[in-house]
Formats: structure tokens, C-alpha cells, sequence
């Protein structure tokens, strides 16, 4: 445990390290920083883990292998490396001429030879570069020399090597992410915290969906951010038994989601990250069918641009409740995830579970696109529940939200409706404030949601009828029994308790009547009068 803590430590000074590189280069806080320090850092991950495949298969052959048959015998999502490219023989180099050239092309020759496990594609089949021309971000040609030999060393001068960990769980490596990007994608806000959902919400949505062990299963977010709600999922499932998949207009989310991957044992999906506009251009729609859904959207955004192109025949079966119109002021505010919602409910196979975020005003409308997604919901006898969370535990909006759970083979008469909103403490982040969820309180939400249970003030357990009765309100406040209290009092008490009802009631009505008599006085003094 020591050693962890100890290991830890040293792998955030050097990510630390990289980031005073930059900003002693003049890149700190620059837009550049972070592909800088998340591309470095990989470059040391990925000679790690080849030193550590290569190491294995030696101690299985004997290390007189030869080294083109070494390389067929890998794995084949491990990186392949050459000598050269390692960060050892580019310390020991570093004074020749135009290290900055060489430092570059080193990582651009490896991004090639491993384009088939690495890279990203768009929609229509180009792939992206696991690495750019790091050098090229400093402006000032004559620093980059320095610059690139000051990268080097730092991964040099740090002692640990990760392969310690590759035989461990990934659980060291997720911390790491989560701190490699803390200042680009955070829980409390920030440049890039729209690609993130808090820990405790990816948690407890890992936990309800997945209550029991699974042997396979496809996954997928069509709006996937840094990847937080996949990571949880599959740490959940277990990284091999599970296939990601995912699709989001951003390239840096798609960026990060690569990096998430990779430090999680989850290479073997990298192919299957889809840079694209996911309602527009949607990549997996007839392809693929997934057996979890996980999907925090973007609640607004102006899609006026191709509103009119989702209109098309081949939609109308996935957008079955409608598109939202353009209004004519505030297009940023055309409630996007809608179209999500009815994506996602297209994309499960016919066991298929989800779990999405939504603005809890979606659980009660009472007209509109809401309400037809919330009957169809019922009236298939897929909704297993919803669990309200509580305000500010978004860094990114205000919203209040609400995590929807959608099981094609959901139990419609033991229908979960949970308000958790009163759950949490509020603590201050700079400006924010923030509503953090204790990790008792996310038991507390996963085992009365997964045993279907009624709590107090928590948690109603209802049937599919009883929603229709209620015009289809998925809110747990509208089932929670209305308590009357009562409290036993003498006959003496109910006497003089009446007395003193019966006193106040003398005095107002005494006080009405003087106020008729005044009113009666002042329409005698009003006058007609012609101007």
C-alpha cells in the first residue's frame, strides 16, 4: 500500500515536471499544453508497456529471440517500438543537431507504425496521428532544441518504470488520467468540463445497470466526452469481457477517450472511437446493436444548421417523437438531448440496458417531445427507474438532474422512482459550489435501487399503471404519501383550543365589519362629474 501511495506520488510529480517544461517555455496554460503533456506522458506509457511485453516474452524464449520474429509473438494491441524509438537512446542522443527534428519524427514513425491499434477514426474512415510535431508548438525556432531535450529528460530522470503495474489492476492508472487532466477536465469545472461526469454519478450508474457478474458485452456512448461513464462501466464489467464504443463530434473528447483507453487496458477499442456529429452522421445506427448504453449529452445546442436534414425518411423510425423546432431567438437553447434520448433507445439489441443523464424538468412535462419518450418508455415497459440527483453535482450546469435507467426487459410492475436530491453536502470549489455525494450515500442510492426498495422521504416503488395514472410523471415526489400528523390532546385542550379559534374568528369578522362600513361611506361621497 505504501509503495502505491509512494508510486503515485512520483508519477503526478512528473506529470507536474512536464507541465513546468511547458511553462517555463512560455505554453503554460497556452491551448497547446494539453496535447503537450497528455502526448508526452503517453510516449513514456507506451515504452513501458513495450519493455514490459518484451520482457515477458523473453523470459518465456530467451532473450537471443530474434527480434523481427519478437515482434510477431506480441500482442497484437501492444505498441511496436524499435530501438531507436525508445526514450533511452534519445536521452543518450539528445546533443546531436536538431534534436527537435529527430524528437519529432521519433514519435511521428511510431504513430504510423501503430496507426492500425491507435488511431481515431471520422466518420468517413480517416484516421488521426497519435502524436504531432510537439516541437512546432514553440513559436521561437531557436528554443525548440531545448525545449524537446527538457521533455526528454524529465522522462528520463523519473526512476519508477510503469510496467510495475501492468500485471496490477487498472485502478492506479485511472487515478492517473483523472490527475493528468485535472486542470483540462475536472469534477469542478474548467476549460474542458463539459467531457466529464462526477466519479460518484459514473459509479453509481456503473452499479445499478451492472448488479450482476457479465460474460460479454458491447458498450457504447454516443456523446462520450473523456469516456468517465465507460471507464466506470467497464471497470465494472471487467476490461476483458467488454468491447467500447462511441462516437462525438469533439476531437479533443475523442482524444481523451484514446488516452482513457490506453491507460485502462482497453486498447483493443480504439478502433472503435468515431469522431462524428452522432444525430446527423451517426456511424454505428444499422451497423451495431449495444448491450449497455452509457450517456451523459449535451442538454442545449443550436443544431438549426442540419435540423432540416434529420427530417429525412431514413430517421423518422429513430426519431419517433420529433425533432425539436428552430425557435426564433436563443437557437443555443434548442433542447438537444431529446434526439439523444431517442438514439439511444434505437441503438439497444433486444436485452439491451441504458443509463442517461437528463434535466430533471424531462420527467415531468407534461406535453411536447418529453412527453411521447416517457409514454413510449411505459407503454414498452422499459423504464426500470430514475433517480433524481441532487443540484450543483454537475460543475458545468446548473441544471438539476436526473439519471434515467432504460431495460428492454425491465420489471414494469416494481418501477424504481428515486429522489436523491436532498442527499450530499454542498462544498465551495473557487466561485462554484458543488453538491459531493458521500461514498455512503451512493451505497445507500445503489442498494435501494438494485433491491427495489420503498424508503422514507427516498424512494417509491410503483407499477407502469400507476404511471399512467399520474399522466405518465416519472417524479418520485408525485407517489411519496402525503402525511397528515396527529396528536392525541384532553377534552380540556380541544375546549380551549375551540375558545380561542372561536375568539380570533369574532375579532376578524368585527374588523371586516368595520371595513364594509367604511367602504359603504366613501362610494356615498363619489360624485358624477363632466370634464
Amino acid at each position: 500500500m505504501t509503495q502505491d501511495i509512494t508510486y503515485t506520488t512520483k508519477t503526478k510529480q512528473l506529470i507536474d515536471n512536464l507541465k513546468s517544461v511547458c511553462a517555463n517555455f512560455g505554453l503554460g496554460n497556452d491551448g497547446n499544453e494539453f496535447k503537450i503533456i497528455s502526448q508526452v506522458f503517453l510516449y513514456k506509457f507506451l515504452n513501458d508497456k513495450f519493455n514490459y511485453e518484451v520482457k515477458k516474452e523473453q523470459q518465456k524464449l530467451g532473450k537471443d529471440i530474434d527480434s523481427d520474429l519478437l515482434m510477431d509473438l506480441l500482442d497484437e494491441n501492444v505498441p511496436r517500438l524499435r530501438q531507436d524509438q525508445l526514450i533511452s537512446h534519445l536521452h543518450n542522443i539528445q546533443n546531436d543537431g536538431d534534436f527537435a527534428k529527430t524528437f519529432d519524427d521519433t514519435l511521428l514513425d511510431i504513430s504510423k507504425q501503430n496507426a492500425g491499434i491507435f488511431s481515431i477514426k471520422s466518420y468517413l474512415g480517416a484516421k488521426d496521428k497519435l502524436f504531432d510535431e510537439l516541437s512546432q508548438f514553440i513559436s521561437d525556432a531557436s528554443q525548440r532544441d531545448a525545449f524537446c531535450k527538457a521533455l526528454i529528460n524529465k522522462l528520463f530522470e523519473f526512476s519508477f518504470q510503469f510496467e510495475d503495474y501492468f500485471s496490477e489492476k487498472y485502478d492506479f492508472f485511472k487515478d492517473i488520467f483523472e490527475y493528468l487532466i485535472k486542470d483540462y477536465n475536472s469534477d469542478s469545472g474548467g476549460k474542458y468540463a463539459e467531457y466529464y461526469t462526477p466519479n460518484a454519478v459514473s459509479r453509481i450508474i456503473a452499479n445499478i445497470l451492472v448488479p450482476e457478474p457479465v460474460k460479454q458485452a458491447k458498450c457504447y456512448d454516443p456523446s462520450v466526452g473523456s469516456g468517465s461513464l465507460l471507464m466506470s462501466l467497464a471497470h465494472k464489467i471487467g476490461e476483458d469481457k467488454c468491447t467500447i464504443y462511441s462516437e462525438d463530434i469533439s476531437q479533443k473528447s475523442s482524444t481523451m477517450l484514446r488516452l482513457n483507453l490506453i491507460l485502462n487496458d482497453l486498447t483493443h477499442s480504439i478502433p472503435n472511437i468515431i469522431k462524428t456529429n452522432t444525430i446527423s452522421q451517426p456511424y454505428y445506427l444499422e451497423k451495431q446493436k449495444f448491450d449497455y448504453i452509457v450517456s451523459n449529452p449535451p442538454f442545449k445546442l443550436d443544431f438549426s444548421d442540419f435540423r432540416d436534414d434529420l427530417e429525412k425518411d431514413s430517421f423518422k423510425k429513430r426519431f419517433f417523437a420529433g425533432i425539436p423546432n428552430i425557435p426564433k431567438t436563443k437557437k443555443e437553447s434548442m433542447a438537444i438531448y431529446l434526439l439523444f434520448i431517442q438514439h439511444i433507445m434505437y441503438s439497444l439489441n433486444d436485452s439491451g440496458k441504458a443509463a442517461i443523464v437528463v434535466p430533471t424538468g424531462f420527467i415531468t412535462t407534461q406535453s411536447g417531445i418529453e412527453k411521447k419518450i416517457r409514454e413510449r418508455l411505459i407503454d414498452k415497459g422499459w423504464l426500470r427507474g430514475v433517480v433524481s440527483m441532487p443540484s450543483n453535482i454537475f460543475a458545468s450546469t446548473g441544471t438539476n438532474v436526473s439519471v434515467l435507467f432504460i431495460d428492454k426487459k425491465a420489471d414494469s410492475q416494481h418501477i424504481v422512482l428515486m429522489d436523491a436530491s436532498k442527499l450530499g453536502e454542498t462544498i465551495k470549489e473557487g466561485k462554484n459550489q458543488r453538491t459531493v455525494l458521500t461514498r455512503e450515500e451512493e451505497a445507500r442510492i445503489i442498494e435501494t435501487f438494485n433491491n427495489k426498495e420503498a424508503v422514507e422521504d427516498l424512494s417509491v416503488i410503483v407499477t407502469k399503471e400507476q404511471i399512467k395514472e399520474k399522466n405518465y410523471s416519472f417524479s418520485a415526489g408525485q407517489y411519496f404519501e402525503v402525511k397528515i400528523e396527529y396528536i392525541d390532546i384532553s377534552a380540556d385542550e380541544f375546549q380551549e383550543k375551540m375558545q380561542g379559534f372561536e375568539k380570533r374568528l369574532n375579532v376578524l369578522f368585527n374588523e371586516g365589519k368595520l371595513l364594509d362600513d367604511e367602504i359603504q361611506k366613501q362610494l356615498t361621497k363619489l360624485r358624477y362629474e363632466i370634464g
